[in-house]
């Protein structure tokens, strides 16, 4: 998460409204990113309350739950919570791959910052580290990647 002092009063969290998507499979550790999205949030001064979570199935569904809400108009970016764990079959590729082209084309389609946190790891054991309760995790620096963009498109437009 970096410097939380210094880096709280560079983006301060109250002006925005955030969303969150996750996935449900993997569930114990999207927790742990949730969790540290949670942490990054309130470091930056933003209220529990005003950070929107919404759950889908999987993180093949990420990208139209993010396209559903970047639509509505009601936040000014995304961050996008996931595991895929690689197995036996070619399913990770197909999953991971689709995940991350669709919400970078719903990101360019909509001009709603999407920050991608989803954990596309080889083991368990590596998607346990990078989800871990440090500053390390992954889903901290989704938060920050987002509220990070947000601010920028902000003063660009």
């Amino acid at each position: 998460m970096g410097n939380a002092a210094t880096t709280s009063q560079q983006l301060p969290a109250g002006d925005f409204r955030l969303a969150v998507v996750l996935s449900r499979y993997n569930e114990d550790i999207v927790d742990s990113l949730l969790d540290g999205t949670r942490r990054a949030w309130r470091a930056h001064g933003g209220q529990e309350v005003a950070l929107r979570i919404e759950r889908v199935p999987g993180a093949f569904e990420l990208p139209l739950a993010a396209r559903a809400l970047a639509l509505s108009g009601t936040v000014d970016a995304i961050a996008a919570l996931g595991c895929v764990i690689r197995g036996d079959t070619a399913h990770f590729e197909y999953v991971a791959g689709e995940c991350a082209s669709g919400l970078q084309r719903v990101m360019l389609d909509t001009g709603v910052p999407i920050a991608f946190g989803v954990l596309t790891v080889d083991s368990r054991a590596q998607a346990l580290e990078r989800a871990g309760p440090g500053p390390q995790n992954k889903g901290c620096e989704a938060l920050e990647t987002a509220l990070t963009m947000a601010h920028l498109l902000r003063r660009l437009r």
